[in-house]
């Protein structure tokens, strides 16, 4: 199996420089928005409400069937090109960077710590609700700081980590291909009555390849926190054994786990989404009582798992 650990240090160096800027937003949109409108396409014609629950399922993993051979074709296509071109591999690592995370993640994270300082608790209510769904007028100011952190962790991990892992093992192709199920999950893979049955291969799918970048997600913040003061990797990674398994997603609690044990915190717990609340495991043994300030330990934490990552990419690069 070929790997691309040149083409990975490139696209994170290149994206943690510039992020996806908002000029050529405002002119082309975002690649995950191109296959967002695919995904709202295909749910609009196959996702029949008359149909029965095992033919909506079906229509489900066509309509994943679909999505994967379009984004698929489309992106070993581009990455065809650009490997035909002087400086191929530099092409396709500023492509590939518009599919990983590190700088908006950090950015809509830290601005929730801002806003604790220029606007009080509504402020940072109003931040937080743009990276979390639940209900924000449910939260106090540990909870607002809670949910920021946990946004952080489960984020790093299917925001960068997991679309760095598919990058590195299958180029331009692989991250893309993640993007498209990622997607998929987080537009229709819900259990409402209309996403349940339709959505129920997105979701798997999700679980499927999210499994490599959590795992490794958790073991870079335990490997950032070893040199991070005021932060114990040792914790952190004991937190994982102890906790990670009792989060009601196979993936989410690897790296939340290891983010709470490393600052000494709780995170997790009951929280309410609307009007639902979620009776959900806690993760750490740590302070439930989290304060802005543990919002800019975590992203400290957080640049330098993403510093050890680009490391490792680069390693790999010059090993292979």
């Amino acid at each position: 199996m070929e790997l691309h650990p040149s083409v990975l240090a490139a696209a994170l160096l290149i994206e943690a420089a510039a992020g996806y800027p908002d000029a050529l937003y405002a002119q082309i949109r975002h690649p995950v928005v191109w296959i967002g409108g695919l995904i709202a396409q295909l749910d609009r014609a196959l996702n029949r409400e008359g149909d029965s629950f095992a033919m909506r399922k079906a229509a489900g993993v066509l309509a994943m069937v679909v999505l994967l051979l379009v984004v698929g074709g489309v992106a070993a296509a581009v990455a065809a090109l650009c490997r035909a071109l002087p400086l191929g591999g530099l092409w396709e690592a500023a492509l590939a960077s518009t599919l990983i995370a590190q700088r908006s993640l950090y950015d809509h994270v830290a601005a929730v710590a801002s806003a604790f300082r220029s606007g009080g608790l509504e402020a940072a209510r109003e931040a937080v609700s743009r990276i979390v769904g639940r209900n924000p007028a449910t939260l106090d100011e540990p909870a607002v700081c809670r949910a920021a952190i946990e946004s952080l962790s489960e984020n790093f991990s299917d925001g960068v980590v997991a679309p760095a892992f598919w990058l590195l093992v299958g180029g331009l192709p692989g991250v893309a291909l993640y993007k498209a199920i990622n997607t998929a999950d987080s537009m229709i893979g819900h259990r409402t009555p209309r996403h349940e049955a339709f959505g129920w291969a997105g979701a798997r799918l999700d679980d499927l390849v999210n499994l490599p970048g959590s795992r490794l997600t958790a073991l870079l913040i335990a490997a950032a926190a070893s040199f991070t003061p005021g932060a114990d990797a040792g914790e952190a990674l004991r937190s994982v054994r102890r906790d990670a398994h009792r989060h009601r997603s196979p993936n989410a609690g690897w790296p939340e786990a290891a983010m709470a044990g490393a600052l000494d915190l709780r995170l997790g717990g009951p929280r309410t989404y609307g009007a639902v609340r979620i009776e959900d495991a806690w993760m750490g043994p740590g302070r439930t009582a989290a304060t802005p300030e543990d919002i800019s330990s975590a992203l400290r934490l957080y640049r330098k798992a993403c510093a050890v990552m680009v490391g490792a990419a680069l390693v790999l690069a010059i090993l292979l």
